[in-house]
């Protein structure tokens, strides 16, 4: 029997594959929102997105059917197309289920495809076998349908997980190319299936009649369903996108929160309203060193927190935690609410390490209060004490005594050592000082330089505290070991007390330092409590350092000169220079008055380079005018010696004066030598020049054998401490003779000053010493008397002759 031929109705074909692209893009869409969707809502959307995108190829394959025209009227059997449509929405959830996994890899891809081409193809073919129709196939086309089948699933597979997770732009371009391709490719899988079959008449009489479907009717069917249908997924479409855009800014604020939250600094703690911590960030970790599983669910208070208040909004406060290392770490809380639809569901508790800002914070607290060097407290926490001390109210207001303590010879360690170890004997100074108040409620201050001050109670009004005074004093007499020398000081202590000596902090200061200043002028080592006195004595101390700021410039300072005497001849060998001030009011002072001043107030150098400069052109005066051709000798102080200026003052000098350098001798004291390199350079560059070095107060310092090795000297003078008693005192008799002996085999000249009488003058030319000076020769003259007295007058005329 010859099969029957159709006809193609272009409209419906045209409609069939409109209805097949529609339904590719409703897949992509709907794809998208069941991987987004979470919970209940995800397998609602899976059977909704089955539904409509089933439908829609169903809906496509029947219009495809309807659109070939037979020679006769087909029916079709309810049950299959039924059964039909039931594979069609299978397939769809197959679909939508396959690329809804957040991953979907070959193994996902080829189970999903081939189920999904199945139930394609099994849909085509029970829709075929609905027709009241015989039909027979053609193996080979209905294998090709079925690979066209695959193929457009597979490819469908794909494009629906691709399109689920790109995000770009132009993605509602690449959708409908997307559909446009997923459409033909049903669409050909439908049009190769159908060229498969061959139709032939068939007898209805044999199918029931309840389970026929009029052509007519399910066309109508049709036709309606797929209007309806274009409009939901239209419809679906637009509403999906809405909330697919919706989802998307959703998604997108949750990431920007979540890496605000993983990556901020400060450590950030979820709780809900419970207090029951529901989360850390990394920094919490970072920060204590707590990891989050072992305190998730817990309260808050496990860590030693608390929530703020529910009616209040935004607190802050500020606590400490033991780290795990237990470490203790301050931290800044900032509580802040979380609302959601009006309604606190809980709280952020952001925690931020202060530790290191609080450290900084009390470092800088504490340096404002104490003193950088010694840790001590400095003036300012001194004042505020005193100041608390004196507000006390009658009732509880107590006697108590300020006590100013000055290191002596701090200057002399300074100057000779160095900055360096300057400081480092105030803080050995300063640690023995703290011990020895300890426990005594002794307020022990830094007021600057080597100056200290206490606060001590007193037992008896009017008495200063004796017991503390012993106990500076022990604290300090032990030998303090610098640059391998051992060295030795002593403190002046002056004393003022609350309230005999002042009610108010500026007085009782002022007159402890009064005291103080009082014991270093007798020749310090000592202590002494403030009276009215002193006053007198501070006030014309100041009129004097007053009046010597003025005396160079007033040409008040004068020189005498000290003749030295050879004991072989009694002739004059060489003068010492030395300061006098005539003050217009007061007389001829003494330089054992003003000389401390001006080494206290800064004055010495400008006064030593003047003395150094009157003395050489004086000198250059008397060779000029035919006298002896002897040398001036110059005292220099320690802070001339360490000018960083000293050699080249020198040499200036003398190249300005005129003044030969072998007739110019320098006296240093053993004391400005302790500081071996700084000495030894400037001593040899001096010496370089032609000046001479004697070594003043010999036998009264430190070191002094090594001295006399190490450095360039010329001479030694043997002080008059051991002159004094030495027609008396064996053992000064044996220093001198040993002095004398060891200069004469060294090579160097030696002189005793401080020669008052002949007695003292015998035992000294026994004991073969050349050179004297002292006042039973002549006691220091002005320039004039020097040439009236000492000069010869046939070299001279009009002087006398010794």
């Amino acid at each position: 029997m010859e099969h029957l031929h159709g006809t193609y109705n272009s409209w419906l074909v045209g409609l069939s594959f409109l209805i097949a692209v529609t339904a590719a893009y409703s897949a992509l869409d709907l794809a998208e929102r069941v991987s987004t969707a979470k919970g209940r809502a995800r397998p609602v959307w899976l059977l909704c997105g089955a539904i409509s995108m089933g439908l829609g190829i169903w809906s496509m394959h029947f219009v495809g059917m309807l659109a070939y025209s037979l020679p006769l009227e087909v029916s079709y059997e309810i049950d299959y197309v039924l059964l039909s449509i039931l594979l069609a929405v299978s397939v769809s959830a197959i679909a939508l289920y396959v690329v809804g996994q957040s991953e979907m890899g070959m193994k996902h891809l080829l189970i999903g495809g081939t189920l999904m081409a199945a139930g394609i193809s099994g849909m085509h073919y029970i829709g075929m076998a609905a027709m009241v129709v015989n039909i027979e196939y053609n193996p080979k086309v209905v294998l090709l349908s079925v690979l066209i089948a695959a193929a457009a699933s597979f490819a469908a597979l794909w494009l629906l997980f691709y399109f689920r997770k790109k995000h770009t732009g132009h993605i509602g371009l690449y959708k409908l190319c997307s559909g446009l391709i997923m459409g033909a490719a049903i669409a050909g899988m439908h049009y190769t299936g159908m060229a498969a079959a061959r139709f032939y008449p068939k007898d209805i009489t044999r199918v029931s009649q309840d389970l026929l479907f009029d052509s007519k009717v399910l066309a109508y069917a049709i036709a309606a369903g797929t209007l309806v249908l274009l409009g939901m997924t239209l419809l679906g479409i637009l509403v999906n996108k809405r909330l697919s855009q919706k989802d998307l800014a959703l998604q997108e604020h949750e990431r920007w929160y979540r890496s605000l939250y993983e990556n901020n600094s400060d450590g950030i703690i979820s709780v809900d309203t419970g207090g029951r911590i529901i989360g850390f960030n990394p920094a919490v970790t970072q920060m204590t060193g707590l990891n989050e599983s072992d305190y998730m669910q817990g309260h808050i208070s496990a860590l030693g927190l608390s929530l703020p208040e529910e009616e209040k909004g935004n607190t802050r406060h500020e606590t400490a935690l033991v780290r795990s290392s237990g470490e203790k770490i301050e931290l800044a809380i900032l509580n802040v609410p979380v609302e959601i639809e009006g309604k606190r569901v809980g709280n952020h508790i952001i925690a931020k390490d202060i530790t290191e800002e609080k450290r900084s914070k009390e470092r800088i607290r504490h340096l404002a209060y104490h003193d950088e060097l010694t840790d001590l407290p400095n003036r300012r926490h001194f004042n505020d004490k005193l100041v608390q001390r004196i507000s006390l109210p009658d009732s509880e207001a107590e006697p108590f005594a300020v006590l100013m303590v000055d290191i002596d010879r701090f200057k002399f360690i300074n100057d000779s050592l160095g900055h360096t170890y300057g400081d480092l004997f105030l803080q050995m100074v300063s640690e023995r000082m703290r011990q020895s108040i300890e426990g005594s409620g002794v307020f022990l201050a830094r007021m600057g330089g080597d100056e200290f001050t206490f606060i001590s109670p007193i037992r008896t009004p009017g008495e200063e505290p004796a017991e503390l005074i012993g106990q500076i004093i022990q604290s300090l007499q032990a030998p303090y070991r610098l640059k391998d020398n051992d060295f030795y000081v002593t403190a002046s202590i002056g004393i003022a007390l609350y309230p005999e000596h002042g009610k108010d902090p500026v007085q009782l200061l002022k007159n402890a330092d009064t005291a103080m200043y009082e014991v270093k002028k007798r020749e310090k080592n000592g202590h002494l409590l403030f009276s009215n006195e002193l006053d007198k004595r501070i006030l014309e101390r100041l009129e004097l350092e007053n009046d010597l700021r003025k005396a160079v410039q007033r040409q008040e300072l004068v020189l005498h000169y000290q003749p030295q005497i050879s004991t072989k001849n009694s002739r004059m060998i060489g003068v010492e220079a030395l300061v006098r001030w005539d003050h217009p009011q007061r007389g001829m002072i003494s330089p054992v008055v003003f000389v401390p001043i001006a080494e206290e107030s800064g004055m010495i150098l400008e006064i030593g380079t003047w003395v150094l400069r009157e003395a050489c052109l004086q000198m250059r005066r008397w060779h000029q005018a035919g006298g002896p051709l002897i040398p001036v000798s110059v005292n220099l102080s320690a802070q001339q010696f360490h000018h960083s200026n000293l050699v080249d003052a020198v040499k200036s000098i003398l190249l300005e004066t005129g003044l030969q350098p072998q007739y110019l001798e320098l006296e240093i004291t053993e004391g400005m030598m302790m500081d071996h390199a700084v000495s030894s350079a400037i001593l040899q560059e001096i010496s370089e020049l032609g000046v001479r070095i004697s070594l003043d107060d010999f036998g009264t310092g430190y070191s002094s054998l090594s001295y006399l090795k190490q450095f360039p000297i010329h001479k030694l003078k043997i002080d008059r401490s051991f002159i004094t008693d030495i027609t008396n005192n064996s053992s000064d008799q044996a220093i001198v003779a040993t002095i004398i002996s060891m200069a004469n085999h060294l090579k160097l000249d030696v002189i005793a000053e401080g020669i008052e009488t002949k007695d003292q003058l015998d035992i000294l030319t026994e004991k073969e010493c050349r050179e004297i000076q002292g006042y039973y020769f002549s006691k220091p003259l002005p320039a004039d008397e020097v040439e009236e007295s000492f000069f010869v007058p046939q070299r001279i005329p009009g002087i006398t002759s010794i």
